[in-house]
């Protein structure tokens, strides 16, 4: 259950209402005349079910919600209803399986911020995975792979190409490249710096590491890997189940490849930056398009869904005006 908290002017308020009032996904519904300040106007609040809620949202969207007013859409963690059961009941899907693109998008718009914080844990992680590189821990090399921030951009490449936002695409794009580039050259000076007090020497980079050699050593695997965690992480962020980003995040092999990019170039080690290069190339190109392809295949499924209700919609408003007197 979703609960739509709305902030318009007064002239489209009675089309809100309307609209939500017709719809039978809609629990409960409630207007309080003139208590929005900014804009000026009336507040309305109504309980949606999830697996309904895209569709209300669009047809808000339709009159003007987003331009002139304000729609906030918040998750209802515990609710006792009979009439929300009903509607539950009678909106088609699960509740777990539908996709609330505003929700989607905002957050992938989220994700693909460059800014401080990004940047940060981007390094961070991958100073993490060159130390793990060094030691040949797999252990530190699973705490980079969960550290590493990169997979909400990556999945709003996906998000862009679906819903076409080609702004989101620049702003994905430039985040994960800058994101990568900073934290290598972070990680290549940290490296260099190490190497000069003598904490790591060029046999401790080049000699075998059998627990980490996996990270320059792409193969249809990684690829395959790639597409498989991500499809599973994109199911993850746009559901109501979130269980699995964690085991996305210990899969894919994107930080720990730009760690040991970092350590080739400030040992000179072309086929180290070769290798990890080219794996980090193929895990990136495996999650996006796997997160653009599930989505794309969501969409499809959705919109059948919201054919399906729309017509639900309509024939219950026909059915009220022809009872109305």
């Amino acid at each position: 259950m979703l609960h739509l908290r709305i902030s318009v002017p007064t002239d489209l308020s009675d089309g809100i209402v309307e609209v939500l009032s017709d719809d039978p996904a809609v629990s409960s519904l409630a207007r309080i005349r003139g208590a929005s300040i900014r804009p000026d106007g009336d507040l309305v609040h109504a309980d949606v079910a999830r697996e309904a809620a895209d569709g209300v949202i669009d047809r808000l969207r339709a009159l003007g919600v987003h331009e002139v007013g304000t729609l906030q859409v918040e998750p209802v963690r515990t609710w006792v209803s009979q009439t929300g059961y009903d509607a539950e009941r009678h909106a088609p899907g699960s509740g777990a399986d539908s996709v609330v693109w505003a929700e989607v998008t905002q957050q992938a718009y989220g994700d693909s911020e460059l800014n401080w914080t990004y940047v940060s844990f981007m390094s961070l992680a991958t100073l993490i995975a060159a130390i793990a590189i060094v030691l040949d821990s797999q252990i530190l090399v699973i705490g980079a792979m969960v550290l590493g921030p990169e997979f909400g951009a990556v999945a709003a490449l996906g998000v862009a190409l679906v819903r076409r936002r080609f702004r989101l695409l620049r702003l994905a794009s430039r985040t994960l490249v800058i994101g990568f580039v900073v934290a290598i050259l972070v990680t290549c000076a940290a490296a260099l710096l190490a190497r000069a007090l003598g904490w790591v020497t060029l046999d401790d980079v080049s000699g075998p590491r059998p627990g980490t050699e996996f990270i320059y050593r792409p193969d249809k695997w990684s690829f395959i890997v790639a597409v498989v965690a991500a499809a599973a992480g994109v199911l993850s962020l746009t559901s109501a189940r979130v269980g699995g980003l964690s085991g996305v995040f210990i899969s894919v092999t994107t930080v720990p490849a730009a760690g040991n990019v970092a350590l080739g170039i400030a040992f000179g080690l072309r086929d180290e930056i070769w290798g990890s290069s080219l794996q980090l190339l193929v895990n990136l190109s495996g999650m996006a398009l796997a997160g653009w392809v599930t989505l794309l295949i969501q969409q499809a499924v959705w919109a059948r869904v919201s054919a399906r209700r729309a017509r639900l919609v309509a024939r219950r408003r026909r059915n009220r005006f022809q009872q109305s007197p």
